[in-house]
C-alpha cells in the first residue's frame, strides 16, 4: 500500500471571493440605488428642474433689460450671474456628463488629456450656441422659430453622436477581448513563448486615439447650451447682442468648472479601482474586467442616446427637458 494513500489530503481552503467582484459590487450597488431613486422620483425631479430653469431664465431676462438701460452698472452683474448659472446648470442631469463619465470610467486616459477633453467639450457648447444664434438671427435674419428648429436638430445630432460613440466603445472593447485570446493552452505575459498576448498601456492609448477623443468632445459639445441660446436671444431682442455673447461665454466657463471637477473625480476613482484590482488580480483577468466594463459603458451610451433621440421634442412644440450639459 502506498504511503501517500495513508496520508490524508490537506483540507482545501475555501476560495474567497475575488477582490474585483467586491470592488465592482461596491461600485454597482450604490449606482443602482441612485438610478432607482431617480427613476422613482423622476416626475417630481423633472417638474422641479423645469421650474428652476424658468426662474433662472426670468432673472436672466431681467438682467438683460438692466444692461440695456445701464451697461456699465449692470454688465458685471450679468456676467457674474451667467458664470454662476453655468456652474449650477452643469450640476443637474445631462447627457454630456454621462458621456465623459462613462468614457473616463471605462477607458485609460491621462489626467491632462481627460481635463483637456472636458474643457474643450464645455467651451464647444457655448461656441455652438453663439454660432447658431448668430447665423440664424444676425446673418440670415430669420425668426426665432428657425432658431429653435436649428437647436432641436443639433440636439438630436448630439444624441446620435452619443449612440455612435457607444458603438465605437463596444467595438473597441470586443477588439481588446480578441487580443487576449489564446489558442492551444494557457498563455500569459510571462509564459516565455515569445508572443505578446496582452496590450500594454501604450497600445491602449493608441487604440483610444484622437478620433475617439474627438467623438467624445463632439457628442458632448455639439448640443448648444439652452441657457446660452436663451440669453443670446434676449440680448438680440434688446439690442445688446455683444453682451449676450459675453454672457454665453461666461456660462460656458462656469459649466467647465463643474465638468472639470466631475472629470477629476471620475479619473481619481478609476485610478483607485485600477490600483485595487492590480493588487489582487493577474493582468489578464484585470483586463477582462475592464473590457467588460468598457463594453457595458458602450451599451449604456447607445441605449441612452437612442432614448434621448426619440424622446426629444422642439421647444415650439412644447418640448422642454432638464438635459443640459
Amino acid at each position: 500500500m502506498s504511503l501517500n494513500r495513508l496520508i490524508p489530503p490537506p483540507a482545501r481552503a475555501r476560495r474567497r471571493p475575488s477582490a474585483t467582484w467586491w470592488l465592482l459590487g461596491g461600485l454597482l450597488l450604490p449606482m443602482l440605488a441612485l438610478v432607482g431613486g431617480v427613476l422613482v422620483n423622476w416626475p417630481r425631479l423633472f417638474q422641479l428642474s423645469v421650474l428652476w430653469q424658468k426662474q433662472l431664465h426670468q432673472h436672466l431676462a431681467l438682467l438683460i433689460q438692466l444692461v440695456q438701460e445701464n451697461p456699465r452698472r449692470a454688465g458685471g452683474g450679468l456676467l457674474s450671474f451667467s458664470l454662476a448659472y453655468g456652474v449650477l446648470h452643469a450640476i443637474g442631469p445631462g447627457h454630456g456628463k454621462m458621456v465623459i463619465s462613462t468614457y473616463l470610467a471605462t477607458h485609460p486616459a491621462r489626467l491632462k488629456i481627460s481635463l483637456y477633453m472636458t474643457l474643450a467639450a464645455s467651451l464647444l457648447q457655448g461656441a455652438a450656441a453663439i454660432v447658431l444664434v448668430s447665423t440664424v438671427l444676425v446673418l440670415l435674419r430669420l425668426s426665432s422659430r428657425y432658431l429653435h428648429i436649428g437647436e432641436f436638430w443639433l440636439e438630436k445630432s448630439s444624441y446620435l453622436l452619443m449612440a455612435a460613440l457607444g458603438l465605437i466603445l463596444c467595438r473597441r472593447a470586443a477588439r481588446r477581448g480578441g487580443l487576449i485570446r489564446t489558442r492551444g493552452g494557457h498563455h500569459h505575459e510571462g509564459c516565455g513563448c515569445g508572443h505578446r498576448h496582452l496590450p500594454d498601456d501604450g497600445q491602449l492609448q493608441t487604440a483610444d486615439g484622437w478620433r475617439t477623443r474627438l467623438a467624445v468632445v463632439l457628442a458632448m459639445g455639439v448640443r448648444p447650451c439652452s441657457g446660452a441660446v436663451l440669453v443670446l436671444l434676449f440680448a438680440k431682442v434688446m439690442g445688446v447682442y455683444v453682451w449676450g455673447m459675453l454672457a454665453a461665454t461666461a456660462m460656458a466657463v462656469g459649466s467647465s468648472f463643474t465638468l472639470l471637477l466631475i472629470a477629476l473625480l471620475v479619473f481619481c476613482s478609476r485610478h483607485l479601482a485600477e490600483k485595487l484590482i492590480r493588487n489582487h488580480e493577474t493582468g489578464d483577468r484585470a483586463r477582462v474586467v475592464w473590457g467588460v466594463a468598457s463594453f457595458a459603458g458602450g451599451i449604456l451610451l447607445m441605449l441612452l442616446g437612442g432614448v434621448l433621440y426619440f424622446s426629444a421634442q422642439p421647444i415650439f412644440m412644447g418640448g422642454m427637458g432638464p438635459f443640459g450639459h
